[in-house]
């Protein structure tokens, strides 16, 4: 059973990544205006009919936007949130005619739910500093199958846990925040309050936290099984997609050095990564560049 990953965009000016699996497409967030967010499906070959569902992971707004929710109402597009999310987001009136059209859906920590007949979902909380935030495990298990690909990810994630690192053993694929260097971050022109933020336990992954998690899950995957690491919601103030790179080129050295890594940025998508075809993920690359203006600086 074949699915596909592609992340639309990363960053604290928006998140936004599509992810596809038996016909159906789930916009894990959706933190972009719609004319934007459209022009980032329209580059990668997809149209607004390709999605089916938005799977929230936090109410950071960054990860949602108003002017999605009344595209959603006007698509008829449901909206897949934890019970408290939806309690954060009933204040908006945008939300109101989406929830009384009967398109808000509800997830829970407490057991996986089906996405499709054969892929389920697991929302592990993480600490950050919106609660509730989730990561989210994606499994294909056909019935009276073994696991055909599973599929970790994690966009905004304070510290690592035994939860988290449990949760996502054994992944073919792992996306995960790679937000900033520490030095970078500490000399910043940052207000001191906001990098403190950062810096600690319910901010973001600096690239040593990420490194150091990504090899333990890829450890747990076995060089047979970790295909792929994801960086997400790279810094533009106090991060580079080299240093990122060169951290996670450190951390699956020695565990899966065949694995692929791919960047993600804020203004343009990644390529497609397809799940499910062997030990190496295929890496489709978007029909052409995104026409965006670059999103304000947000992170």
């Amino acid at each position: 059973m074949v699915a596909q990953l592609t992340v639309l965009a990363s960053g604290s000016s928006g998140n936004a990544s599509l992810f596809e699996v038996d016909g159906v497409g789930i916009l894990i967030d959706c933190g972009l205006p719609p004319k934007i967010l459209g022009e980032r499906l329209t580059c990668v070959g997809k149209t607004w009919a390709s999605v089916q569902m938005v799977l929230l992971t936090h109410t950071h707004s960054d990860h949602w936007n108003r002017h999605m929710l009344a595209q959603l109402r006007q698509l008829n597009i449901p909206l897949m949130a934890h019970p408290q999310h939806h309690a954060v987001l009933a204040c908006r009136p945008e939300y109101l005619p989406l929830h009384r059209a009967k398109l808000t859906r509800d997830y829970t920590t407490d057991r996986d739910f089906p996405l499709t007949s054969s892929v389920s979902c697991q929302a592990i909380t993480v600490p950050h500093d919106a609660e509730p935030t989730f990561a989210f495990r994606f499994e294909s298990r056909p019935r009276g199958t073994a696991t055909v690909w599973s599929l970790g990810f994690a966009s905004d994630v304070g510290h690592v846990t035994e939860a988290l690192l449990e949760g996502f053993s054994g992944v073919d694929v792992l996306a995960l925040e790679f937000n900033h260097d520490v030095a970078l971050q500490q000399s910043s022109p940052r207000p001191q309050f906001l990098i403190d933020r950062v810096l600690g336990n319910y901010g973001h992954l600096s690239n040593v936290q990420a490194a150091e998690a990504t090899a333990k899950i890829a450890a747990s995957s076995g060089t047979d099984r970790f295909s792929c690491l994801i960086q997400l919601h790279l810094s533009r103030q106090c991060n580079a997609p080299e240093l990122a790179i060169a951290a996670g080129k450190q951390a699956l050295r020695k565990v899966a050095p065949q694995a692929a890594i791919v960047t993600a940025s804020q203004h343009e998508p990644t390529p497609t990564i397809v799940l499910g075809c062997g030990k190496v993920p295929v890496l489709r690359r978007p029909r052409r560049q995104s026409i965006q203006p670059r999103l304000p600086l947000k992170d």
